[in-house]
């Protein structure tokens, strides 16, 4: 998956982050936090802060550790809320750790990781949620695309 791109929900107060298969059509779209989308976006471009915020904070920690992530996987929804796991190694052994998808997310970004999604999560949710919430905007309901 890659990110296709953030999106305000003027309705919930929230954004959108959407994640789009790169081989394919499917696209899931994850409401987010504002601090977890300011923190994407700084990610996406590549906008250097400067003092490490939290996500930059986490790689920092792993590259000091010598830890990389191999992957990220958002790999359940319960309850209309998503999972992930960031799977860290070592070089010898990997080890799962939870997280926020958006969170998840933020990191891979900046770890230039791989990002998926269980095939079933996509099955269930993919682009139906998005066409659904599109249909339902007014004009006067857009707010700020990143």
């Amino acid at each position: 998956m890659k990110v296709e791109g953030l999106l305000y929900d003027p309705r919930s107060n929230m954004y959108i982050l959407l994640l789009k298969q790169i081989d394919g059509t499917a696209t899931l779209p994850i409401w987010i936090g504002k601090p977890e989308a300011d923190s994407i976006a700084l990610a996406l471009g590549r906008v250097m802060t400067p003092r490490p915020l939290t996500h930059d904070l986490i790689k920092n920690l792993l590259e000091t550790l010598k830890v990389s992530v191999s992957r990220v996987v958002v790999t359940d929804l319960m309850d209309n809320t998503y999972y992930a796991l960031i799977y860290l190694t070592d070089g010898t052994s990997e080890t799962p750790v939870d997280s926020r998808p958006s969170d998840a997310v933020a990191v891979a970004l900046r770890t230039s990781s791989p990002i998926f999604v269980e095939e079933d999560i996509l099955e269930l949710r993919s682009s139906d949620e998005l066409e659904e919430w599109l249909k339902n905007l007014r004009p006067e309901d857009f707010g700020n695309i990143m």
